[in-house]
């Protein structure tokens, strides 16, 4: 029996996901999810730090300007959609609730920074997490994609010998299209790994550097705050 003939088309890539096996054909799919996922991870996370980078510089900007705090946190409404809104809100309710009792001792002040101070950081902490919701997954398709492919590509050639063994024929025809399908499990691992573990590096480090622009900005309020209470003890 002549193998078919060898032409463009039998390497096209519907032409080896047509062609392979069940499990190579589930790995493929697996990895074309995957990398899917990863990219909806991706695009989620680019304009998620965007806009939360905008909103931040334009929160800086008006404290800035020399408005006061209370201002700004009033109108930014009861639920602000920003980190620094809530973290300026909750900083200045703990300084309500305290002036509200009348004159602040020593004591009392010292109390009251460290009530904020655990407020400011337990917010960041929150908020961090929420920004770091999916770097996970990055994380997982970056390290077990090329792993898949691998194990897609292993059991192709697998096949591939088997071919030869059964058909007892070395020729070209007949390896070459089995090992074309192994190798492109390995290739669409690269494909999902690459660009999830290129992402995942970059919103780390974006997720730190937004996690300390929080952190900046708790310092300087609780530096405010003290400022207020030394004026005012």
């Amino acid at each position: 029996m002549e193998p078919a003939a060898i032409t463009p088309e039998t390497f096209s890539f519907v032409a080896l996901f047509a062609r392979a096996d069940w499990v190579v054909k589930s790995v493929m799919i697996f990895l074309g999810l995957a990398s899917l996922a990863s990219w909806a991870v991706i695009l989620d996370k680019a304009v998620r730090l965007r806009g939360l980078n905008r909103a931040a510089d334009a929160f800086e900007a008006e404290a800035a300007s020399g408005r006061s705090l209370e201002d700004i946190a009033l109108e930014a409404g009861d639920n602000p959609p920003h980190a620094l809104h809530r973290m300026l809100q909750a900083a200045l309710f703990e300084w309500r609730e305290v002036r509200a009792k009348g004159p602040v001792s020593e004591g009392q002040a010292a109390f009251l920074v460290q009530r904020i101070d655990r407020v400011l950081d337990a917010a960041i902490a929150r908020e961090a997490l929420r920004v770091e919701t999916g770097l996970s997954a990055l994380a997982i398709v970056a390290t077990a994609s090329p792993f898949v492919g691998l194990f897609g590509t292993v059991w192709g050639i697998m096949h591939s010998f088997q071919a030869i063994a059964v058909q007892k024929n070395t020729n070209l025809a007949v390896v070459a299209p089995s090992i074309a399908e192994a190798l492109f499990a390995t290739a669409l691992g690269l494909i999902a790994a690459i660009p999830a573990y290129i992402a995942f590096n970059h919103f780390s480090t974006a997720v730190s550097r937004y996690a300390a622009r929080l952190e900046g900005f708790a310092d300087d309020l609780s530096t405010a705050v003290q400022r207020r209470l030394a004026s005012k003890v």
